[in-house]
């Protein structure tokens, strides 16, 4: 969170003043079920992730894999003229 916070250069102070102005818009009855949607929302995003991350990683596993290649063997060395 902290990585976040420096990246947006939000200081307490900052932070403060945003959690009143929602605090203000929304009024402090909407703010636990503001929170409880985006936690509801940050969960549905991870468990779609991890499912495609484990859908590719099955398809990976299904996968044949390819045969080596065999190298053509040079021509002999005795041609005849």
């Amino acid at each position: 969170m902290n990585d976040t916070l420096l990246f947006l250069n939000l200081g307490g102070g900052e932070i403060v003043v945003v959690l009143l102005i929602v605090l203000l818009f929304f009024g402090s009855k909407k703010i636990p079920e503001l929170a409880r949607g985006l936690g509801r929302g940050i969960r549905e995003f991870k468990d779609a992730t991890s499912g495609v991350q484990r859908e590719i990683e099955e398809s990976m596993r299904d996968v044949p894999k390819k045969k080596e290649i065999k190298k053509p063997e040079p021509p002999s060395e005795s041609q005849s003229r």
